[in-house]
């Protein structure tokens, strides 16, 4: 439970070989805020989260969930004001409730960005090929099945090196990268809503929360949400629980708005420019989304936008194929292209950051925290690239999507109720920043992100049990006795 000061954070930023350039400013951290919430879930959570779980009412489920969000930003807004630290929430967490919940916050972080990264790198390669047909006229597999479990995807790994290579030249470098793809992708969305407006109809929003369990598979058992369960429903398709899971599902379309935390020390005056990009992002990509989803169920019947008895899901391309406006589903695939690669290199990004923040500290090899002539942390950089390349060229997607929400909800909870102990235990501390009715703020981000959780599948709170147990046997058997604070070298009062 030992904590490390924010004072000693602070300080351990200026170690000459472990020292980040600080190249980003506000808009910087508002594109990359921008550049990895609008992807997957825009371009494919919407549709087919309409058309298999809650109808028409996946507009209110973007809400929702962008309601815990933005509880939970200004949450982060203010330590990122007062610790300015790369890391995020692992070193926000390491100077409030101590280096076990820190680790845990990081390990937590590994299914957020990791994880994230490489299941929508594949997605990625599959809008490939959809554009290389569309566009190009040339019909090419971006994937090679291998028998059995594996296959190979080489346009995921096509994908994850050349933005490895990017995020290793330097951050400003990817940041102007990632400002390009983010245009398009923002154009792109604007033009499907102003070109949607013009198919809607007011009788596809009825009813706008059918009726529950009607039309698609309904999920019971395992695969329905533990509050459905708890509460006896019996089944989380469509209906209140429906929309409940809804939320809980589309929640991974704002996830990466954190990612704008962990680059506090490459910010030239983090203390302003920190909130200002997190909440920033998180505004403009919630108009997008309630927009979009607004537009695309009232196109088409959501009964449309269900999955294919062949597994085929539907994308936001789907309501302009069904009305035969082919030539729009061609603009879209681009777009979902240029969208889907700024999420990865994003997450990318904050994978790193966070590496190199636990492996400064001691609790991984401190050989990954060297930062190199182009002023960024080559080895973790390239650590990172290596494994999400790997996971993601042999590896299947599969539903990894809610594993990735839980545990960056988990994160949210530990960051919210982080805020109420610094107020207490340093509240000294200069914050450029302030949440706002503290601790009402934090107490109904807590909530509000535990209620998400609950409306997960059984399924996947089993799998995030057993991935905690593997981080609590990884943290004690390396590191807890490499921990650079436990051991007080370099630890000054």
């Amino acid at each position: 439970m030992r904590t490390k000061s924010v004072e000693q954070s602070i300080r351990d930023t200026d170690e000459p070989d472990t020292k980040l350039r600080k190249d980003l400013g506000t808009w910087d951290l508002i594109v990359f805020g921008v550049a990895v919430v609008v992807g997957a879930g825009i371009f494919t959570l919407a549709a087919s989260t309409a058309g298999n779980i809650a109808g028409p009412s996946v507009s209110l489920a973007f809400v929702i969930a962008a309601i815990a969000c933005g509880l939970a930003a200004l949450c982060y807004a203010e330590f990122a004001s007062c610790v300015p630290v790369a890391g995020s929430a692992y070193t926000f967490s390491y100077a409030t409730a101590g280096e076990f919940v820190a680790w845990i916050i990081g390990w937590d972080l590994v299914l957020e960005f990791a994880v994230g990264s490489a299941v929508v790198a594949k997605g990625w390669s599959v809008y490939l090929g959809q554009v290389l047909e569309l566009v190009f006229g040339v019909e090419v597999s971006t994937s090679v099945d291998l028998g059995g479990f594996f296959g190979f995807d080489w346009g995921a790994l096509l994908l994850v090196v050349v933005l490895t290579t990017l995020l290793y030249l330097g951050t400003k470098l990817s940041s102007r990268v990632s400002f390009v793809m983010t245009a398009i992708k923002v154009a792109i969305v604007l033009f499907v809503v102003v070109l949607g407006l013009f198919y809607v109809r007011a009788a596809n929003y009825s009813p706008f929360i059918p009726p529950a369990a009607e039309g698609g598979d309904t999920k019971t058992g395992l695969t329905q949400s533990l509050l459905s369960f708890i509460g006896g429903g019996g089944s989380s398709t469509f209906g209140i629980y429906g929309l409940l899971a809804a939320a809980s599902i589309v929640f991974f379309a704002f996830i990466g708005f954190d990612v704008v935390a962990t680059t506090a020390e490459e910010t030239r005056n983090p203390q302003k420019s920190l909130p200002r990009g997190i909440i920033g992002s998180l505004v403009i990509v919630t108009v997008l989304y309630v927009a979009v989803s607004l537009v695309l169920t009232g196109m088409v019947p959501y009964t449309e936008l269900a999955t294919s008895p062949s597994g085929d899901k539907a994308t936001l391309a789907t309501a302009f194929t069904s009305l035969g406006v082919d030539w729009a589903a061609a603009i879209i695939s681009v777009g979902a292209l240029a969208g889907l690669t700024t999420v990865v290199m994003v997450l990318l990004l904050g994978q790193t950051r966070v590496l190199y923040a636990m492996s400064r500290d001691g609790l991984l090899p401190r050989g990954l925290s060297r930062t190199g002539t182009h002023g960024t942390p080559e080895r973790a950089t390239l650590l990172v690239g290596a494994v999400v390349g790997v996971v993601a060229t042999f590896f299947p997607a599969g539903a990894l999507e809610e594993m990735v929400n839980i545990g960056t909800l988990f994160a949210f909870v530990l960051v919210s109720i982080g805020v109420v102990i610094l107020r207490r235990t340093r509240p000294d501390l200069p914050r450029a920043f302030r949440t706002p009715l503290v601790p009402l703020v934090p107490i109904l981000a807590v909530l509000a992100c535990v209620w998400l959780m609950l409306n997960l599948t059984i399924e996947t709170w089993l799998r995030f049990v057993i991935w905690m147990i593997i981080g609590i046997v990884v943290y004690f058997s390396y590191g807890r006795s490499h921990s650079l604070l436990g051991r007080g070298i370099g630890v000054k009062d």
